[in-house]
């Protein structure tokens, strides 16, 4: 009884240990993105938010996409359930994308986002 107990606290405090490390790399990967920035996320949301008049930023990311170091931002339309997606050049400031997205769309994203984040953990 006491082995399975000292079996299974061990096997618990690895996994913890585990997911401490992947959130302290990610963190660190956080921070290593926004050093090579040279745009402020306040400035790429002024930037983000002409686009999209009278809309409301829900979520943004400072993330790496297809080589290009950009503050992406997600931005709520007013009267609509669509949502603009308005990628800001983290070294430039400039505009890169503009993209509508549906809520179907929206939802594909959240379960591919899902299932890419699971996969990592693992």
């Amino acid at each position: 009884m006491k082995y399975k107990t000292l079996v299974s606290s061990l096997l618990c405090a690895g996994l913890l240990a585990g997911g401490l490390i992947g959130c302290a790399t990610e963190k660190e990967s956080e921070a290593k993105l926004a050093a090579e920035a040279k745009v402020s996320r306040a400035d790429a949301e002024k930037t983000a938010l002409s686009k999209v008049p009278n809309g409301t930023i829900k979520e943004g990311e400072l993330e790496k996409e297809k080589g290009k170091l950009i503050w992406s931002f997600d931005i709520a339309i007013p009267d609509s359930k669509d949502i603009k997606e308005v990628a800001v050049d983290a070294v430039t400031g400039e505009v890169v994308a503009v993209e509508t997205e549906t809520p179907q769309q929206q939802a594909k994203e959240a379960a591919e986002d899902a299932k890419k984040e699971k996969k990592e953990k693992e």
